[in-house]
């Protein structure tokens, strides 16, 4: 069961498309910017708010995998 979760969750992560949201703000300095003729503003914009979306589910899914493993070894431990 916890193999397949695994699976979809790592499938749904590689086959995702790149993803830009963008804030009302940040839209509006995006298209400012873009009319200036500079287009490197929005793309920072963009790899930003990626990071911070992104670093949460990578910390979760850290203490998922860290108290998975530890599940393992105490029932490897009990069962000897």
């Amino acid at each position: 069961m916890l193999k397949k979760i695994f699976l979809s969750i790592a499938i749904s992560i590689l086959s995702t498309v790149s993803l830009f949201a963008q804030c009302a703000m940040c839209r509006a300095t995006v298209e400012n910017n873009i009319s200036d003729g500079s287009s490197a503003v929005g793309a920072g914009l963009n790899n930003g708010i990626l990071y911070l979306m992104v670093m949460p589910y990578i910390i979760i899914s850290s203490i998922v995998y860290l108290w998975y493993r530890k599940t393992q070894k105490e029932k490897q431990a009990l069962s000897i």
